[in-house]
Parts: structure tokens; sequence; C-alpha cells
């Protein structure tokens, strides 16, 4: 990774990494696909992943924006791979970013050119002597809608070459700028702790949020469902690769 202080856009604190992650057609995925990347799969399946997660502590090019400090975001992502002639990237494509402030969505997608959309965003942690709950909830045209876990309260490391790894350590995005241009962008962070998940909860208006067309892989129960703690990040200034 660069070491370029200018470089950096954003420095946050990423906490409460809600995953659930389904299998879906890769066909589903070619219309979001950046030119020069390809479909990563884990074990052969082609999967998205719905991720809830509080946005805290946000400074945009050193400055924090009054009312845009902490907030929560709920996305759907893809995961991908870019050969840059020396070795292959690993990398995530986001499909939707929902953010609760009107404001978010213009800076975000200028900056870091992404898809982000307004609806209003709530969440919820409850902590007690052996458990944990998270939840995230955002309301679309057709209502509110809910992801959840119950969790053991202690975290575990995040083993190497493991699903967890897969879908949560990847250190760069992806952006359709174009149908001819593919933006690369950094997010550093250290390896987070994910705690065991007991019980978990989907309850959303698919149609409404995403399409008719991920209805069929969204209504299925998950592939997997994951949760980590977190950590600071830092996010880097995209630039094109093609």
């Amino acid at each position: 990774m660069g070491e370029d202080k200018n470089s950096v856009v954003i420095s946050a604190r990423w906490d409460y990494l809600l995953f659930l992650n389904y299998e879906v057609d890769p066909v589903l995925l070619l219309p979001y696909l950046p030119r020069d990347t390809q479909i990563e799969t884990w074990q052969g399946k082609t999967l998205v992943s719905v991720v809830g997660f509080q946005f805290n502590n946000i400074k945009v090019l050193g400055i924090k924006w009054p009312l845009h400090v902490n907030f929560e975001e709920i996305n759907l992502r893809f995961y991908v791979r870019y050969f840059d002639g020396k070795q292959w990237k690993r990398g995530v494509v986001f499909i939707s970013q929902i953010v609760p402030r009107p404001t978010l969505t213009l800076v975000a997608n200028t900056l870091l050119h992404e898809n982000y959309t307004y609806m209003p965003v709530r969440h919820a942690i409850i902590e007690d002597t052996d458990s944990l709950g998270v939840n995230y909830e955002w309301e679309s045209d057709a209502g509110w809608n809910r992801m959840a876990v119950q969790a053991d309260l202690t975290a575990q490391e995040i083993t190497p070459g493991s699903e967890e790894e897969f879908f949560m350590i990847n250190y760069r995005g992806y952006n359709k700028y174009t149908e001819r241009t593919t933006v690369e962008y950094e997010v550093e962070h250290p390896y987070w702790k994910v705690y065991p998940i007991r019980q978990w909860e989907f309850n959303c208006k698919i149609a409404d949020v995403y399409g008719n067309e991920f209805e069929p892989y969204l209504l299925k129960s998950p592939h997997s469902v994951m949760l980590a703690r977190g950590s600071d990040i830092i996010m880097r200034r995209p630039s094109p690769i093609n």
C-alpha cells in the first residue's frame, strides 16, 4: 500500500460489520462488472453480500463535516479480481450503498464515483453478559427493512485463507466509472476479529430495495452470516486503471 498522506480521501472507523452472504448466478452481476476485472468466487460459488455497519469518526480530506461524522451504511457488494500486469489484486464492487444523509450521496459519488442513495437508517447494539445483538434497519418506499444477528460476546481472530478472510479482508474497491473506464481505490485496515453467530434475521423488501432480479436469490437462506468488530480505516484517492 502507498504511504502518501495526500492520497487519503477518507479516514474513519468501521464498527460492527454484519455480512449476509448469498449465492447468485454470475450472469446477474455482469452488468455491474467493471472492465478488466473478473468475478472472484469462493470454492466455485459466486456470492454477493448485504453488509450493514457503522461509519464513525469520519474525516473527508482531513475535515469533519457537521452532522456527517457518524452514520450507518447498508451496501450490496460482490467480489472481483484484477491483474495489473504483475499480480492479481482482490477487491469489491458495490451494487448499492444506502446512507441516511442526502449530502453524503453527493460527496461520496463525487469523490469515489460510487452509487450511493439516501434512505433513513437506524441501528441497535445490545450487549448482555454472554451475547451480542446487532441490527440495522432502513426504510425504502415499501417500508422498513431489517438485518440482525445474535452472536457470542467474545470475538475471535480471522484465520488466513478462511471464508471470513475472503469476505472481509479486501483492500481495494473497483468502480465501473464508464463502460470503458474502471476506477480503483485502496482501503487500509488491520485484520478484524469476528463473533461466532448464534442466529440471524433478514426481512427485506428486496424488489423495492435492489430490484426484481435479486429477489430469487436474496429470499433464500444465506450461504453464510458473519459479524466483525471493525477497526480504524483509511480510503485512498481513486484512480483509473484503463
